[in-house]
């Protein structure tokens, strides 16, 4: 009994660390933005991006944070927050970025995949002439997934 009932307190610390660090994260994530040329925001993660020249284009001009967006999928109202996008309106691209904290890539990631994927769908309703690209940045080891 001792055993569940501490298998069951220490998933529930896990998964208490896990959602408060992505939601911190995330807060963190979303209050980057350039300034005269330089990103701006929580050193450390200006750092890690700035060693990485494929991510500084999605924090750039025409980059927006936390996006809400909405339209009809299959028959059915969506409404989600994409939580970072990029308009590129001379190439007709939209990218857009869905940051993960998981440090087990597979652990949810064809749950991530369709998630962005239904991203990819609502924004090409909302940008029908436009080029999609859908991501995941992982954020435990900064690499960028294109789906």
């Amino acid at each position: 009994m001792a055993e569940t009932l501490r298998k069951l307190l220490t998933k529930y610390d896990n998964t208490q660390f896990a959602t408060q660090n992505g939601t911190e994260m995330h807060r963190k994530m979303r209050a980057l933005c350039m300034k005269s040329g330089a990103l701006v925001g929580d050193t450390s993660i200006v750092e890690n991006i700035n060693k990485r020249p494929e991510l500084l284009g999605f924090f750039g001009a025409g980059s927006m944070a936390e996006v809400p967006v909405a339209a009809i999928i299959n028959g059915k109202f969506v409404s989600r927050r994409i939580d970072r996008m990029v308009v590129d309106d001379k190439n007709r691209i939209v990218h857009i970025i869905d940051y993960k904290t998981d440090t087990d890539k597979a652990a949810f990631r064809s749950v991530y995949v369709v998630q962005v994927q239904e991203y990819i769908s609502i924004i090409k309703k909302i940008y029908p002439k436009y080029r999609v690209c859908g991501y995941i940045l992982w954020l435990h080891d900064w690499t960028l997934e294109k789906l």
